[in-house]
Protein backbone atom coordinates (compact mmCIF):
# COMPACT_ATOMS: atom_id res chain seq x y z
CA UNK A 1 0.00 0.00 0.00
CA UNK A 2 1.24 3.35 -0.72
CA UNK A 3 2.12 6.21 1.32
CA UNK A 4 0.87 9.24 1.07
CA UNK A 5 3.93 11.84 1.49
CA UNK A 6 1.37 14.02 2.94
CA UNK A 7 0.45 12.39 5.63
CA UNK A 8 3.81 11.48 6.95
CA UNK A 9 4.37 15.24 6.73
CA UNK A 10 1.29 15.73 8.63
CA UNK A 11 2.24 13.25 11.22
CA UNK A 12 5.89 15.36 11.81
CA UNK A 13 4.60 18.01 12.56
CA UNK A 14 1.83 16.87 14.74
CA UNK A 15 4.34 15.27 16.77
CA UNK A 16 6.32 18.57 16.59
CA UNK A 17 3.96 20.74 18.14
CA UNK A 18 3.83 18.29 20.67
CA UNK A 19 7.01 18.33 21.53
CA UNK A 20 6.72 22.36 21.71
CA UNK A 21 4.21 22.85 23.86
CA UNK A 22 5.75 20.32 26.24
CA UNK A 23 8.88 22.76 25.96
CA UNK A 24 6.95 26.01 27.11
CA UNK A 25 6.81 25.51 31.19
CA UNK A 26 6.89 28.29 32.32
CA UNK A 27 9.89 29.58 33.59
CA UNK A 28 10.69 32.35 36.30
CA UNK A 29 12.64 35.19 34.11
CA UNK A 30 13.08 38.81 35.41
CA UNK A 31 10.89 39.67 31.77
CA UNK A 32 9.00 36.74 30.90
CA UNK A 33 11.15 35.40 27.82
CA UNK A 34 9.02 34.21 25.05
CA UNK A 35 9.91 31.02 22.97
CA UNK A 36 11.17 31.86 19.44
CA UNK A 37 8.26 31.29 17.11
CA UNK A 38 8.78 28.99 13.90
CA UNK A 39 6.98 28.09 10.88
CA UNK A 40 7.93 25.69 8.20
CA UNK A 41 9.64 27.50 5.82
CA UNK A 42 10.84 31.06 7.64
CA UNK A 43 12.33 31.61 11.33
CA UNK A 44 11.19 35.16 13.00
CA UNK A 45 13.47 37.82 12.94
CA UNK A 46 16.23 38.58 16.21
CA UNK A 47 15.92 34.73 17.37
CA UNK A 48 18.97 32.50 17.33
CA UNK A 49 17.58 29.79 15.71
CA UNK A 50 20.42 29.81 13.67
CA UNK A 51 22.52 28.45 16.37
CA UNK A 52 25.40 26.37 15.36
CA UNK A 53 25.90 23.85 17.90
CA UNK A 54 28.34 21.44 18.21
CA UNK A 55 32.28 22.91 18.32
CA UNK A 56 31.13 26.27 18.21
CA UNK A 57 28.57 26.12 20.65
CA UNK A 58 25.23 27.87 20.58
CA UNK A 59 25.93 30.86 18.85
CA UNK A 60 24.90 32.95 16.74
CA UNK A 61 26.08 35.37 13.46
CA UNK A 62 24.73 39.11 14.77
CA UNK A 63 21.37 40.26 13.01
CA UNK A 64 21.39 43.60 10.54
CA UNK A 65 22.16 46.53 12.14
CA UNK A 66 19.02 48.94 12.00
CA UNK A 67 18.83 52.09 10.67
CA UNK A 68 16.86 55.01 12.44
CA UNK A 69 13.30 55.30 11.60
CA UNK A 70 13.85 59.06 12.63
CA UNK A 71 15.03 62.23 11.13
CA UNK A 72 17.24 64.42 12.40
CA UNK A 73 14.42 67.22 14.10
CA UNK A 74 16.14 70.58 13.02
CA UNK A 75 14.61 73.76 14.13
CA UNK A 76 13.90 75.94 10.40
CA UNK A 77 14.40 78.89 11.79
CA UNK A 78 16.90 80.24 13.63
CA UNK A 79 15.65 80.01 17.69
CA UNK A 80 16.40 82.64 20.36
CA UNK A 81 17.15 81.12 23.07
CA UNK A 82 15.30 81.73 26.33
CA UNK A 83 17.01 80.51 29.00
CA UNK A 84 19.18 77.52 30.21
CA UNK A 85 18.28 73.99 31.15
CA UNK A 86 21.68 72.85 33.13
CA UNK A 87 21.84 68.87 34.80
CA UNK A 88 24.04 66.65 36.29
CA UNK A 89 24.35 62.74 34.90
CA UNK A 90 24.41 60.34 37.95
CA UNK A 91 24.86 56.60 38.83
CA UNK A 92 26.48 55.25 35.48
CA UNK A 93 25.88 55.13 31.69
CA UNK A 94 22.50 52.88 31.98
CA UNK A 95 21.31 56.30 33.70
CA UNK A 96 22.82 58.87 31.53
CA UNK A 97 21.60 58.25 28.38
CA UNK A 98 18.09 58.80 29.88
CA UNK A 99 19.28 61.94 31.80
CA UNK A 100 20.53 63.41 28.38
CA UNK A 101 17.31 62.52 27.08
CA UNK A 102 15.04 63.91 29.36
CA UNK A 103 17.04 66.88 29.32
CA UNK A 104 17.25 67.72 25.64
CA UNK A 105 13.26 66.88 24.60
CA UNK A 106 12.36 69.38 28.13
CA UNK A 107 15.28 71.97 26.48
CA UNK A 108 13.95 71.85 22.87
CA UNK A 109 10.34 72.74 23.83
CA UNK A 110 11.41 74.78 26.36
CA UNK A 111 13.52 76.57 23.65
CA UNK A 112 16.19 76.52 25.82
CA UNK A 113 19.72 76.21 25.81
CA UNK A 114 21.38 73.14 26.98
CA UNK A 115 24.19 73.39 29.23
CA UNK A 116 27.10 70.44 29.35
CA UNK A 117 26.40 68.64 32.20
CA UNK A 118 28.61 67.41 34.60
CA UNK A 119 29.13 63.74 35.87
CA UNK A 120 28.65 63.38 40.10
CA UNK A 121 29.14 59.81 41.66
CA UNK A 122 27.42 58.85 44.65
CA UNK A 123 30.46 60.45 47.29
CA UNK A 124 30.08 64.44 48.36
CA UNK A 125 33.04 65.74 45.82
CA UNK A 126 33.00 62.79 43.39
CA UNK A 127 32.25 65.15 40.08
CA UNK A 128 34.05 64.83 36.76
CA UNK A 129 33.36 67.00 34.04
CA UNK A 130 31.88 65.37 30.73
CA UNK A 131 34.84 65.29 28.37
CA UNK A 132 36.91 63.16 31.14
CA UNK A 133 33.97 60.29 29.78
CA UNK A 134 32.55 61.18 27.07
CA UNK A 135 33.10 63.13 23.92
CA UNK A 136 32.00 66.15 24.07
CA UNK A 137 32.58 67.43 20.44
CA UNK A 138 30.07 64.23 19.74
CA UNK A 139 27.88 65.07 21.73
CA UNK A 140 27.33 69.11 20.59
CA UNK A 141 27.38 68.06 16.89
CA UNK A 142 25.07 65.35 17.02
CA UNK A 143 22.83 67.98 18.52
CA UNK A 144 23.62 71.06 16.03
CA UNK A 145 20.02 72.65 15.09
CA UNK A 146 17.89 70.32 17.34
CA UNK A 147 19.04 72.70 20.46
CA UNK A 148 21.74 74.74 21.54
CA UNK A 149 24.19 73.82 23.67
CA UNK A 150 26.69 75.63 25.52
CA UNK A 151 30.45 73.55 26.93
CA UNK A 152 30.30 76.24 30.20
CA UNK A 153 27.25 77.19 33.10
CA UNK A 154 26.43 80.86 33.57
CA UNK A 155 26.35 82.26 36.41
CA UNK A 156 22.63 82.40 37.53
CA UNK A 157 21.01 83.64 40.95
CA UNK A 158 19.64 81.56 43.00
CA UNK A 159 15.93 83.29 42.56
CA UNK A 160 16.48 82.80 38.84
CA UNK A 161 17.16 79.19 38.72
CA UNK A 162 14.61 76.66 39.63
CA UNK A 163 14.74 72.83 40.09
CA UNK A 164 12.17 70.89 38.40
CA UNK A 165 12.11 66.94 38.75
CA UNK A 166 11.00 65.11 35.74
CA UNK A 167 9.99 61.35 35.43
CA UNK A 168 11.75 59.28 33.40
CA UNK A 169 11.05 59.55 29.47
CA UNK A 170 9.04 62.76 30.05
CA UNK A 171 7.02 63.41 27.44
CA UNK A 172 6.00 66.84 25.69
CA UNK A 173 2.72 66.84 26.76
CA UNK A 174 4.43 66.80 30.74
CA UNK A 175 6.46 69.84 29.78
CA UNK A 176 3.65 72.03 28.86
CA UNK A 177 1.67 70.88 32.11
CA UNK A 178 4.31 71.26 34.60
CA UNK A 179 7.83 72.91 33.65
CA UNK A 180 6.88 75.37 30.93
CA UNK A 181 5.13 77.92 33.33
CA UNK A 182 7.91 78.04 35.90
CA UNK A 183 10.95 78.41 33.12
CA UNK A 184 8.67 81.86 32.09
CA UNK A 185 8.85 82.45 35.60
CA UNK A 186 11.99 81.72 36.31
CA UNK A 187 14.30 82.10 33.25
CA UNK A 188 16.44 78.95 33.98
CA UNK A 189 15.84 75.29 35.12
CA UNK A 190 17.78 72.79 36.88
CA UNK A 191 16.28 69.01 35.74
CA UNK A 192 16.83 65.95 38.15
CA UNK A 193 15.31 62.92 36.40
CA UNK A 194 13.33 60.02 38.56
CA UNK A 195 12.59 56.82 37.74
CA UNK A 196 9.70 56.04 38.88
CA UNK A 197 10.36 51.98 37.25
CA UNK A 198 12.38 50.65 35.30
CA UNK A 199 10.71 50.64 31.81
CA UNK A 200 12.06 50.38 28.70
CA UNK A 201 8.97 49.29 26.83
CA UNK A 202 7.40 50.99 24.28
CA UNK A 203 4.91 53.40 24.94
CA UNK A 204 1.91 51.46 23.73
CA UNK A 205 -0.21 54.70 24.25
CA UNK A 206 2.02 56.94 21.90
CA UNK A 207 3.06 54.79 18.62
CA UNK A 208 4.53 58.04 17.23
CA UNK A 209 8.21 57.99 16.73
CA UNK A 210 9.48 60.91 19.25
CA UNK A 211 12.84 61.55 16.93
CA UNK A 212 14.58 63.85 19.83
CA UNK A 213 13.99 61.58 22.36
CA UNK A 214 15.49 58.49 19.87
CA UNK A 215 18.64 61.40 18.55
CA UNK A 216 19.15 62.25 21.69
CA UNK A 217 19.40 58.10 23.31
CA UNK A 218 21.16 56.74 20.97
CA UNK A 219 23.13 59.39 18.68
CA UNK A 220 25.23 61.37 21.58
CA UNK A 221 26.72 59.71 23.84
CA UNK A 222 30.25 58.12 22.56
CA UNK A 223 33.23 57.32 24.73
CA UNK A 224 35.83 59.86 24.95
CA UNK A 225 39.44 58.53 22.84
CA UNK A 226 41.09 57.17 25.75
CA UNK A 227 38.04 55.30 26.73
CA UNK A 228 36.65 53.82 23.50
CA UNK A 229 41.06 53.02 23.34
CA UNK A 230 41.24 51.05 26.29
CA UNK A 231 37.55 49.34 25.60
CA UNK A 232 38.79 48.24 22.16
CA UNK A 233 41.93 47.04 23.94
CA UNK A 234 39.89 44.64 26.35
CA UNK A 235 37.73 43.17 23.67
CA UNK A 236 40.41 42.60 22.06
CA UNK A 237 42.39 40.82 24.40
CA UNK A 238 38.57 38.86 24.98
CA UNK A 239 38.43 37.90 21.22
CA UNK A 240 42.26 36.90 21.40
CA UNK A 241 40.88 34.69 24.35
CA UNK A 242 38.31 32.58 22.90
CA UNK A 243 40.56 31.39 19.83
CA UNK A 244 38.14 27.99 20.16
CA UNK A 245 35.14 29.82 19.35
CA UNK A 246 36.32 31.92 16.96
CA UNK A 247 36.64 35.35 19.18
CA UNK A 248 33.84 35.08 20.06
CA UNK A 249 33.03 35.95 23.95
CA UNK A 250 29.89 35.81 26.73
CA UNK A 251 30.06 39.34 28.25
CA UNK A 252 27.64 38.55 32.09
CA UNK A 253 26.55 41.80 33.96
CA UNK A 254 27.31 40.18 37.31
CA UNK A 255 28.16 42.47 40.52
CA UNK A 256 28.67 40.63 43.76
CA UNK A 257 28.09 43.56 46.03
CA UNK A 258 24.59 44.27 44.37
CA UNK A 259 24.14 39.99 44.40
CA UNK A 260 25.08 40.47 48.24
CA UNK A 261 22.21 43.11 48.71
CA UNK A 262 19.76 41.55 46.97
CA UNK A 263 20.39 38.14 48.97
CA UNK A 264 21.10 36.05 45.34
CA UNK A 265 23.52 34.07 46.65
CA UNK A 266 20.82 31.48 48.35
CA UNK A 267 20.39 29.06 45.60
CA UNK A 268 16.60 26.91 46.20
CA UNK A 269 12.92 28.42 45.95
CA UNK A 270 10.30 29.18 43.79
CA UNK A 271 9.17 32.49 41.95
CA UNK A 272 10.64 34.86 39.88
CA UNK A 273 14.07 36.44 40.74
CA UNK A 274 15.17 39.50 39.87
CA UNK A 275 19.29 38.31 40.07
CA UNK A 276 21.06 35.04 40.17
CA UNK A 277 24.29 33.56 41.55
CA UNK A 278 27.64 32.82 40.38
CA UNK A 279 26.49 29.78 40.50
CA UNK A 280 23.25 29.50 38.93
CA UNK A 281 24.76 31.36 35.48
CA UNK A 282 27.11 29.01 35.64
CA UNK A 283 24.61 25.94 35.89
CA UNK A 284 22.24 28.04 33.15
CA UNK A 285 25.28 28.39 30.66
CA UNK A 286 26.18 25.18 30.59
CA UNK A 287 22.62 23.65 30.50
CA UNK A 288 22.50 25.76 26.88
CA UNK A 289 25.48 24.32 25.89
CA UNK A 290 28.18 26.66 26.38
CA UNK A 291 31.70 24.74 26.15
CA UNK A 292 33.88 24.29 29.03
CA UNK A 293 36.14 26.29 27.00
CA UNK A 294 34.10 29.24 26.51
CA UNK A 295 35.50 32.85 27.37
CA UNK A 296 33.69 34.45 29.71
CA UNK A 297 33.73 38.53 31.09
CA UNK A 298 32.18 39.49 34.50
CA UNK A 299 31.60 43.10 35.10
CA UNK A 300 32.76 42.24 38.84
CA UNK A 301 35.97 44.37 39.03
CA UNK A 302 38.28 42.32 40.88
CA UNK A 303 37.82 38.84 41.73
CA UNK A 304 36.02 37.46 44.39
CA UNK A 305 36.02 34.76 45.95
CA UNK A 306 32.20 33.96 45.22
CA UNK A 307 32.81 33.72 41.41
CA UNK A 308 34.90 30.67 42.14
CA UNK A 309 31.33 28.95 41.33
CA UNK A 310 31.58 30.23 37.62
CA UNK A 311 35.03 29.35 37.05
CA UNK A 312 35.15 25.83 37.82
CA UNK A 313 32.69 25.34 34.85
CA UNK A 314 34.51 27.94 32.89
CA UNK A 315 38.01 28.44 33.81
CA UNK A 316 38.46 31.29 31.04
CA UNK A 317 36.39 34.00 33.11
CA UNK A 318 38.12 37.44 33.55
CA UNK A 319 37.30 40.37 35.15
CA UNK A 320 38.68 43.62 34.67
CA UNK A 321 41.51 43.46 36.54
CA UNK A 322 42.80 40.76 34.46
CA UNK A 323 42.30 41.80 31.17
CA UNK A 324 43.07 45.32 31.42
CA UNK A 325 46.25 46.67 30.07
CA UNK A 326 48.58 47.44 32.99
CA UNK A 327 49.38 51.02 31.90
CA UNK A 328 45.28 52.01 32.61
CA UNK A 329 44.54 50.17 35.64
CA UNK A 330 45.31 53.28 37.70
CA UNK A 331 43.49 55.59 35.63
CA UNK A 332 40.59 53.61 35.51
CA UNK A 333 40.70 50.88 38.32
CA UNK A 334 42.30 52.69 40.83
CA UNK A 335 40.95 55.98 41.33
CA UNK A 336 38.60 57.20 43.74
CA UNK A 337 35.31 56.85 41.48
CA UNK A 338 33.85 53.92 39.78
CA UNK A 339 32.47 56.12 37.09
CA UNK A 340 35.13 54.93 33.59
CA UNK A 341 34.51 50.56 35.29
CA UNK A 342 30.58 51.95 34.62
CA UNK A 343 31.35 52.69 31.46
CA UNK A 344 34.12 50.27 30.55
CA UNK A 345 30.89 47.41 31.37
CA UNK A 346 28.52 48.85 29.53
CA UNK A 347 30.14 49.22 26.32
CA UNK A 348 32.03 45.80 26.75
CA UNK A 349 28.64 44.22 27.29
CA UNK A 350 26.69 46.48 24.33
CA UNK A 351 29.70 44.64 21.85
CA UNK A 352 29.65 41.04 22.97
CA UNK A 353 28.73 37.92 21.11
CA UNK A 354 26.33 37.08 23.87
CA UNK A 355 25.25 39.31 26.69
CA UNK A 356 23.82 37.42 29.94
CA UNK A 357 21.68 39.97 32.84
CA UNK A 358 22.06 38.24 36.06
CA UNK A 359 20.73 41.45 37.53
CA UNK A 360 17.69 43.04 36.36
CA UNK A 361 17.55 47.21 35.83
CA UNK A 362 18.41 49.83 34.52
CA UNK A 363 21.52 48.50 32.94
CA UNK A 364 20.32 45.46 31.31
CA UNK A 365 16.96 47.82 30.21
CA UNK A 366 19.49 50.34 27.75
CA UNK A 367 22.62 47.32 27.33
CA UNK A 368 19.32 45.92 25.85
CA UNK A 369 18.55 48.56 23.47
CA UNK A 370 21.89 49.37 22.61
CA UNK A 371 22.50 46.05 21.49
CA UNK A 372 19.14 45.73 19.57
CA UNK A 373 20.13 49.05 17.40
CA UNK A 374 23.58 47.37 16.16
CA UNK A 375 21.67 43.71 15.62
CA UNK A 376 23.70 41.85 18.40
CA UNK A 377 20.64 40.19 19.42
CA UNK A 378 21.95 37.66 21.17
CA UNK A 379 20.77 38.48 25.38
CA UNK A 380 20.79 35.51 26.93
CA UNK A 381 17.89 36.23 30.31
CA UNK A 382 18.70 33.42 33.30
CA UNK A 383 16.25 30.98 34.63
CA UNK A 384 16.16 27.93 37.07
CA UNK A 385 16.47 25.05 34.03
CA UNK A 386 17.14 21.96 36.47
CA UNK A 387 16.80 18.95 34.08
CA UNK A 388 15.90 21.32 31.31
CA UNK A 389 16.99 20.45 27.68
CA UNK A 390 15.36 23.42 25.93
CA UNK A 391 17.48 25.90 23.08
CA UNK A 392 18.88 28.82 23.70
CA UNK A 393 16.35 30.47 21.64
CA UNK A 394 13.69 30.56 24.41
CA UNK A 395 15.50 32.32 26.71
CA UNK A 396 15.76 35.25 24.17
CA UNK A 397 14.89 38.67 26.05
CA UNK A 398 11.31 39.43 25.71
CA UNK A 399 12.78 42.86 24.68
CA UNK A 400 13.91 41.21 21.44
CA UNK A 401 11.29 38.16 20.65
CA UNK A 402 8.22 40.54 21.44
CA UNK A 403 10.24 43.67 19.86
CA UNK A 404 8.41 46.04 22.74
CA UNK A 405 11.79 47.81 23.88
CA UNK A 406 11.96 51.63 22.98
CA UNK A 407 14.43 51.00 20.41
CA UNK A 408 12.01 49.22 18.10
CA UNK A 409 10.29 52.56 17.83
CA UNK A 410 13.68 54.24 16.51
CA UNK A 411 15.31 51.50 14.63
CA UNK A 412 13.67 49.08 11.73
Amino acid sequence: MAVDPRQVLAGVLTVTMFVMLGDMIKRDHFDTVQPAVHDTNKVVEHTIASVAKGADGPWKEDGLTLKPCWKKPVFEEAVESLGYVTFSLTNGPEYHVSQIADAVVVARQLRATLVIPDIRGSEPGDRRNFDDVYDVDKFITSLDGVVKVVKSQPKISARNLAVVKVPNRVTEEYVADNIEAVFKTKGNIRLVTYFPSVNMKKDKENTNTNSVACLAMFGTLEPQTEVREVVDSMIDRLKTLSKKSNGQFVAIDLRVDILEKKGCHKNGGSGSKSCYSPQDIAFFLKKLGFEKDTTVYVTQTKWHSSLDALKDFFPKTYTKESIMPMENKDKFLNSDTTEFEKVIDYYICSESDVFVPAISGLFYANVAGKRIASGKTQILVPADIPGSTAAPEEFISSYVTKKNHFAYSCFC
